[in-house]
């Protein structure tokens, strides 16, 4: 296995990208929505007509993978390149370490005005949290500590307001402002926009509901938070060309995990959310940068969350003064047409330990309440006080939990339980993506090349994990 450095896409590939100017940046995300979950899709009922449009005017992605199954550790792989598990985020609620080194950061380093807006499931939102978004590297951000719903309380720069309206709607009119000033400013900006749904309990205005009269209360407020989100998309997506910014700004759409159980869709793949199966990592994915990409494509090959952040390094030719290993790559050969497989295969680790409850709803009126009363909480669980410590190194030496690795159009599994007893799977996804028919056997070749590399991988993780990344 290759270990990638940061200072590896420094050097961009791409002649076309050195003919322009280094771009604005916005990455937006959605909590919960699946793969299948969008009517470009091909869901019978969702109503999602701005995806719908930017799938047919864009860059669609068709293979696009969460890091992780579940929300925190997929963000956390946006922001650094790296899989979750090298930075000791395992599952949902789990920060960041001050120590990594987050796309916010080498942008702003680059001269960029950088901003969040929205989730944010990596530590706190308080102004004295290691890890909230503005010790992450934002100059600016209003932000949730998890999901939230109706007339949000959130966090400005530790400040905790009250607003009204949808989520969606109030995510994306927090990011028009930051781009607005920004662009009468003349300022290059990155604005990290991840909104709080459709994630349960899903509350749904009365006029998107209305869309789905047809179907169950639940499933009515469901598809709601998803049309409503489209909508908050759209308009955001409107106001860059009002502003004139479109052609030289980089627009990108994903989600953090792959369909909820029961009621998301998950296009016919196996599993659902926590899952590391394909229904638990596939989302929707769209971008577009009209200055370099010129017409709608269709991009088939796998491609990872981790890659956002090497892609943007090579988008904006910016060389960040330190580095750490990357998981993702450079996806603009691929964008680009230079390549037509993928440089890399994409591994995958689910440690399978349990979440750190994160109630957004409950922490943001308790901290309105606190400062409306001129007091400050300090309690440590929501500053997330501890983040950066390392414990106990792990073992490099056995992986439990559910781990993969993706090569093309083969993906092998490792599931290691609690006992270390190993079980195997083996797919070919361009023939079997339901993942239902083991090849093991078949591929006498193929099987022992991919697990030691899957092998050397989490060993390298695992080391990181133990802080020798940080080391001088």
């Amino acid at each position: 296995m290759r270990t990638l450095l940061l200072s590896c896409f420094l050097a961009v590939s791409s002649a076309l990208a050195l003919e322009t100017e280094p771009p604005n940046i916005i990455l937006v995300m959605a909590d919960d929505q699946g793969w299948g979950d969008m009517a470009y899709n091909g869901h019978p009922h969702l109503k999602t007509p701005n995806f719908d449009a930017m799938a047919r005017e864009g860059i669609r992605f068709d293979n696009f993978h969460a890091a992780a199954p579940v929300c925190s550790p997929t963000r956390g792989s946006v922001m650094t390149g790296r899989t979750p598990n090298r930075y000791g985020c395992f599952s949902w609620g789990y920060p960041l370490r001050p120590q990594e080194i987050t796309v916010a950061e080498v942008l702003k380093e680059a001269g960029y005005t950088t901003g969040h807006y929205g989730k944010w499931h990596l530590g706190g939102v308080q102004k004295a949290s290691p890890v909230s978004p503005g010790a992450s590297g934002f100059d600016h951000w209003i932000s949730a500590p998890n999901f939230f719903d109706l007339d949000p309380i959130l966090s400005d720069e530790g400040v905790a307001k009250q607003f009204q309206g949808d989520s969606s709607d109030v995510t994306a009119e927090l990011a028009i402002q930051f781009i607005r000033q920004q662009t009468n400013q003349k300022q290059r900006f990155l604005a990290v926009v991840w909104f709080g749904s459709p994630h349960s309990p899903h509350q749904a205005l009365e006029a998107d509901r209305a869309l789905y009269a047809d179907q169950p209360k639940k499933v009515r407020d469901f598809y709601g938070e998803i049309t409503a989100m489209d909508r908050a998309f759209g308009r955001l997506r409107q106001e860059l060309r009002d502003l004139d910014i479109e052609e030289n700004t980089v627009l990108w759409y994903c989600s953090d995990n792959g369909a909820l159980p029961k009621i998301g869709s998950a296009g016919e793949r196996r599993g659902n959310k926590g899952s590391v199966y394909e229904g638990g990592l596939l989302v929707p994915a769209l971008l577009e940068w009209p200055a370099l990409f010129k017409e709608p494509r269709v991009i088939t090959g796998p491609c990872v969350t981790s890659d956002i952040l090497p892609t943007i390094m090579a988008m904006t030719q910016v060389k960040p003064e330190k580095s750490l290993k990357l998981d993702g790559i450079n996806l603009l050969p691929l964008l680009e047409g230079a390549e037509k497989e993928r440089s890399q295969p994409i591994g995958f680790w689910n440690a399978q330990k349990g979440g750190i409850k994160t109630p957004s709803e409950e922490w943001m009126k308790d901290l309105l309440d606190a400062q409306t009363k001129g007091e400050e909480p300090q309690d440590p669980e929501r500053l997330f006080a501890n983040a950066g410590v390392i414990d106990d190194p792990v073992p490099v030496d056995h992986f439990p939990g559910h781990s993969a690795w993706l090569d093309g159009s083969w993906k092998l599994h490792r599931i290691e339980d609690k006992e270390g007893r190993v079980e195997w799977e083996l797919y070919d996804l361009s023939a079997d993506p339901t993942e239902s028919r083991v090849l093991f056997a078949e591929q006498p070749e193929r099987v022992p090349q991919m697990q030691a590399a899957l092998e050397e991988w989490l060993e390298s993780v695992a080391r990181s994990l133990n802080g020798e990344d940080y080391q001088p």
